[in-house]
């Protein structure tokens, strides 16, 4: 079978692309988040990049989009029990990253150095 053919290629792309990773992160919280709020949280992500990655995580089961029949619209978004599965990987991903940074930087500066 080709790498490129493999379907779990496409779902890791989507976890753990640039906005994938941080959405997952920011919901891992329990909380629901109003999409506004979601996008202050991540700072610099756009509307449009937003609002496509929680579709594409939507899709592939990680989150949940609840609408509540309001005006003007309220929309909430959760992490499903998948999405939890997938976010605390990240999240422990994460604390590792932090914890040996001072290490990676350490060999990074050892190889720009020889």
């Amino acid at each position: 079978m080709q790498v490129t053919m493999c379907p779990e290629r496409a779902i890791m792309e989507h976890v753990t692309s640039k906005w994938g990773v941080l959405v997952l992160q920011a919901l891992f919280d329990g909380a629901s988040w109003r999409f506004s709020d979601l996008r202050r949280e991540l700072e610099v992500v756009s509307e449009k990049m937003l609002t496509q990655t929680l579709r594409t995580l939507e899709r592939d089961g990680f989150v949940h989009r609840e609408v509540h029949p309001v005006i003007p619209p309220h929309v909430e978004y959760t992490l499903t029990p998948l999405g939890k599965g997938a976010a605390s990987h990240l999240v422990a991903l994460a604390s590792w990253i932090a914890a040996n940074q001072p290490e990676v930087t350490q060999a990074q500066e050892h190889y720009d150095g020889s």
